[in-house]
This record gives structure tokens, sequence and C-alpha cells, in this order.
């Protein structure tokens, strides 16, 4: 099971697509269009943080660690303020949120509008699954395992550090979730 069934069993997609009047399947599909760019995003955040999967784990904690993807759950409206700090994080500028929606438009033909909606919204999702999965721990441990596999680093063997988990983030199902992650990424640097 891939990173986009987790999301669409959590319930996040439904609740994104009322919360937007929009049908669950167009929410789907944005939000399949828009994952590899979010998850290539903590990626380099990963890379960039002087202290590597730890900061990012204590990031994710000062963002709202698992919270984040309960805010979405919860009956009430989500909080996209929250998924805006997350991106200003992950992207750095609003013009990478901007370059991310255009390109998820192309692909998917859903309006630019829409997915820049929906952009913090998945990003709030993927935060909060990701310190959920390791432990909500401020200091990275569970989370750097989890992370360092995901998205490359760490020591840990691609395959034995994760267990099942490699396979939430391969899109594509080709067995290494790597080139999904790199393949949005570098369609930012463009």
């Amino acid at each position: 099971m891939n990173i986009m069934d987790i999301l669409q069993q959590s319930g996040g997609i439904g609740t994104m697509a009322k919360e937007l009047g929009i049908n669950e399947s167009v929410a789907q599909a944005g939000a399949a269009a828009l994952l590899p760019a979010v998850l290539g995003g903590f990626k380099k955040t990963t890379q960039a943080q002087p202290s590597g999967l730890e900061g990012l784990g204590g990031l994710l904690g000062q963002l709202g660690g698992g919270g984040l993807l309960d805010s979405v759950l919860a009956p009430q409206q989500t909080p996209v303020q929250q998924g805006n700090e997350v991106l200003g994080q992950i992207f750095g500028s609003k013009e990478v949120s901007r370059t991310v929606a255009a390109g998820a438009e192309q692909q998917t033909g859903i309006s630019s509008d829409l997915l820049k909606k929906m952009l913090p919204v998945v990003a709030m999702m993927v935060a909060g699954y990701m310190a959920k999965q390791g432990g909500d721990e401020s200091g990275g441990g569970g989370l750097g395992g989890l992370i360092g596999g995901l998205l490359g680093g760490g020591n840990q063997s691609s395959g034995g550090a994760l267990g099942g988990l490699g396979s939430l983030l391969d899109l594509d199902g080709d067995g290494n979730p790597l080139d999904d992650i790199i393949g949005m990424a570098g369609k930012l640097a463009r």
C-alpha cells in the first residue's frame, strides 16, 4: 500500500473533497499529482537541516506533529494556515508552491487555483502521517528511521529499515520510492 492509499483510507482525501466542494475522484487525482512535490520538499528539507533527520523530526513536532493529520480529519474546517507553514518550511517560497500547482495542473487538467487550495491540506496530511509513524518524537529517533528509509537518508538499507513503509512512497509501483520523489523535485528546479 502506498501513501496515497493510506491518505484515502484514513479519510483525508474524502475530508478534503468535502471541504473544497469537489468530487472525491478529483481530490484523489489532485493529491496524487501534488504528493511527489511534497515528498521531494521533505527530502530537500532533510538534506538542508544541520542535524538531518533529527532536525526534521523536531520541525514536524514544531509544526504540529501528528496533530496535523488529525486537524484535517477533524469535523471542523481544516486550519490551512498550518499547512501553509509546512509548505513554507519544505518549499521555502510561495513561488515553488505556484510552480508545483501549475505542474500538477498540466498533469491532471485540474485548475491550478483548486490545486493551490489542496496543497496545504496534502502537506498537512503527509507531515502528520510521517510524524505519527515516527512516534511523534521531537528528537526524531523513530522518525529518523522512517524518513531516512523513505527519503534515502540515514544509515539504514532502504529495505531493512523500512519494512513495508517503502511502498508508501512508491507511487508508480516500481519498487523504488526515490525515483518518484526525485522526479518531481527535478521538475521543480526547471
